[in-house]
């Protein structure tokens, strides 16, 4: 007797039709109720979010469930003719139905389960009609499988082999329902993690909602809500980033975490990036922008009149470009390497910050960013030639608007007050909690933010505004020399969000917070500050000396605390910009930041070096740092390059500072050899560190530090463009009458 043959007695099958029609007729209800609720806004009802799991919007979502309507129907009405495709008894489909069933139903009971132990505020039935009717369906197909099951004899012993593939199957099952346990679970295991509070609310996902700007481009934007919250404070995120698999799984588990803890998420893409319209062009446009998307916010029935903004880098850049918007406007504002300045971050000291200006434009060019940074390699190979401003086509094979824009301006002009506005940071309306890192770019234009912010006439800016600094590059951590490294850097940011935003929207009461936390490297240990500059500071000088000469570690040059006196002195070498001096390390947005050797940069000639004795004790060097420098040059403008070194017992020498001046030197217009002295100041960048006993401290001075700065070409032309170089012979003189000093921020240790 084969499967179909077989005739199922009546009474079975009337049993079999009473479950499926009753299991039909109660999903209809559930169809109907949320019908009503949409279309007439019936009120003795659910509301409408408790209707929804937010993966499909009601529109597509009603037009699947009367497809799944009219499936059921017509296997209803073959049960009730006793005959048809679903009716008629076939093994294979009930063995298919009763595994696909029992998968479907283990997996709504385990979202259940999830659903009740993570947030309080469902239990026992909140936000559950979709799971319950998910359990009706999944019981549906569970009995239809289990009728064609019964209704037909035994299959012979399978073979081995597809033994082997039932196995495997029912284990792929397996691991698919665990992997998908897990990224159900990914934002609470992520806060438990970072050790933020418990959630409390199911999440809701409204995915590539439009939002509008003024000229009309239409922006996109990911939001999660918390469920059953009428109103709830807003966490605005602007980014600038393509919407591929990691930037979304990035976007959904933070905007969930939040809206788990009583928050609504935006993730907002800015023009050209994250699904939004209109063209990309880092940092343009920003303004408008995210003064239509708060006004947008504001019109929302969900929105309580306080919104908050994370973000850094170029998404700070956004918070900034909204920082003195009120009702609507922040209340609260985290920001993490990113500053009101990216013309001081980009041209420090007047040079171009070559090697993070080139990293950003080869990830980021294009309609969609590159999955990985350029090498250092790879930047300073595209970065070898002349002119400076083709290095762009010289990597990616097409000219970049952006970076071409940064490149050919080197003052403060209209382009940079697009970006960065008019003194930004002394408007700001809310407290900003600032995040820098010791090797970052933005460091020192941080930390002239949060000089300027807490010496803001409104009191909640300027008392509750706080930065940390970390033993970070650019989003990223410093590996020091025995191979530990510094936190992980996003996690950090994430931590701190909440607890900054929650004590900003009154969730919780702070007090006796620190305004400054930094981390002190050689020691590698946090400790809160006062304020910035630390108050204790001694600022030394530490004169420069030679008696033979300074030209590499091979040379005398000294560093002493002993005000030169006696005949003049002074150190000469060669700047060819053909043969600039190589970066090793420092403070840039690519990976070639951070921590590195530099004994072999200071084999060069064109290397001035001077370095102290070791040290009897500790020597702490917290705060901004400063070379006045005396120097003559045969160049109508060049470059003269600074840099702070730790050297070690065993003689390895480690970058901790640097910076760069560009100068004119107009008295040089119509000499060929080098006259008259000038008194230059180079700013390096701040930091924090403990030179250890038996090290020694070590300036090291040249007039290149190529790609992280560009190369001075010595014409006086503008650099970007010129294709022509010329070598300058360079002078620093340390004497009685010139005597050049490297100023140092000692921290006492006692």
């Amino acid at each position: 007797m084969t499967e179909a043959s077989f005739s199922p007695p009546a009474a079975l099958q009337r049993r079999y039709l009473t479950i499926l029609c009753a299991l039909l007729f109660l999903f209809c209800l559930r169809v109907l109720g949320q019908f009503l609720v949409a279309t007439f806004h019936v009120l003795w009802l659910p509301a409408m979010d408790e209707w929804m799991s937010g993966l499909v919007p009601y529109p597509g979502l009603l037009a699947s469930q009367i497809l799944i309507i009219l499936l059921y129907g017509k296997i209803c009405l073959d049960f009730h003719r006793g005959s048809g495709y679903f009716f008629n008894p076939r093994r294979r489909l009930g063995t298919g139905l009763l595994i696909f069933g029992a998968l479907y139903l283990t997996v709504m009971i385990l979202r259940y389960i999830m659903r009740m132990s993570l947030y309080p505020h469902e239990r026992w039935t909140g936000g559950c009609i979709p799971i319950f009717f998910h359990w009706v369906l999944s019981s549906f197909i569970l009995v239809l499988g289990s009728f064609h099951w019964r209704t037909t004899p035994q299959s012979p012993a399978p073979s081995a082999l597809r033994r082997t593939f039932h196995f495997i199957g029912a284990l792929a099952a397996i691991l698919c329902i665990v992997a998908w346990a897990i990224f159900q679970m990914t934002p609470s295991l992520l806060a438990h993690r970072l050790g933020l509070r418990r959630s409390q609310y199911a999440a809701r996902e409204q995915k590539n909602v439009a939002i509008f700007t003024s000229d009309g481009v239409r922006l996109v934007a990911d939001i999660y809500h918390p469920q059953h919250t009428a109103h709830s404070p807003t966490i605005l995120v602007r980014i600038p980033l393509t919407r591929d698999l990691k930037n979304s799984l990035f976007a959904s588990t933070i905007g969930k975490m939040w809206a788990e803890r009583g928050y609504t998420a935006i993730i907002e893409g800015t023009r050209g990036r994250f699904s939004s319209g209109g063209s990309f062009y880092p940092l343009h446009g920003e303004r408008q922008d995210g003064i239509d998307t708060l006004k947008w916010i504001a019109s929302q029935p969900w929105y309580d009149g306080r919104i908050l903004t994370w973000g850094g880098s170029a998404f700070g850049q956004t918070e900034w470009a909204i920082a003195d918007q009120i009702n609507p406007g922040p209340i609260a504002m985290q920001v993490y390497f990113a500053s009101t300045d990216f013309y001081g971050m980009f041209y420090p000291g007047g040079a171009f910050s070559l090697d993070s200006a080139l990293s950003w434009a080869i990830r980021s060019h294009g309609l969609r960013d590159h999955p990985d940074w350029p090498s250092a390699e790879e930047v300073r190979k595209a970065s070898d030639e002349f002119p400076m401003r083709d290095a762009d086509h010289r990597a990616t094979g097409q000219d970049i608007p952006f970076f071409k824009g940064w490149a050919d301006h080197p003052e403060r002009d209209e382009l940079w007050a697009e970006i960065d506005g008019h003194d930004r940071a002394h408007s700001l309306q809310a407290p900003v909690l600032l995040m820098a890192g010791w090797y970052d770019p933005f460091l020192p234009t941080q930390l002239n933010d949060f000089q300027t912010i807490r010496r803001s006439p409104q009191s909640k800016v300027a008392t509750r505004s706080r930065i940390i600094i970390g033993p970070w590059t650019h989003a990223s951590e410093v590996y020091f020399p025995d191979g530990t490294h510094g936190e992980n850097f996003r996690l950090q940011s994430l931590a701190l969000s909440l607890p900054w935003f929650d004590e900003n929207t009154g969730l919780v009461q702070v007090s006796g917070i620190a305004p400054v936390k930094l981390f002190v490297m050689g020691k590698n240990v946090w400790r809160s500050e006062n304020e910035w500059p630390l108050a204790r500071t001694r600022y030394v000088h530490f004169y420069l000396g030679s008696v033979k000469g300074a030209n590499s570690a091979t040379g005398d040059g000294t560093l002493s605390v002993a005000v030169p006196t006696g005949t003049p002195h002074s150190d000469t070498y060669t700047y060819d910009p053909l043969h600039a001096v190589p970066t090793a390390g420092g403070a840039m947005i690519g990976p070639a930041a951070g921590i590195a050797r530099q004994n072999d940069i200071e084999t060069r000639l064109d290397v001035l070096v001077y370095s102290t004795p070791p040290l009897d004790d500790d020597l702490e060097v917290t705060g901004p740092l400063s070379l006045t420098l005396y120097v003559s040059t045969t160049a109508l403008n060049t470059d003269f390059t600074a840099k702070l070194v730790d050297v070690q017992s065993d003689g390895l020498a480690l970058n901790i500072s640097d910076g760069v001046l560009r100068h004119s030197y107009p008295e040089m217009a119509h000499s060929s050899t080098s006259s008259g002295v000038s008194e230059i100041h180079i700013d390096l960048w701040p930091t924090s560190m403990v030179f250890l006993k038996g090290h020694r401290l070590r300036l090291e001075v040249s007039s290149s530090n190529f790609p992280r700065f560009d190369r001075n070409p010595n014409t006086g032309a503008p650099a970007a463009a010129v294709e022509s170089t010329q070598t300058a012979r360079q002078t620093a003189m340390h004497d009685s009458s010139h005597p050049s000093y490297l100023m140092l921020p000692i921290i006492p240790s006692h």
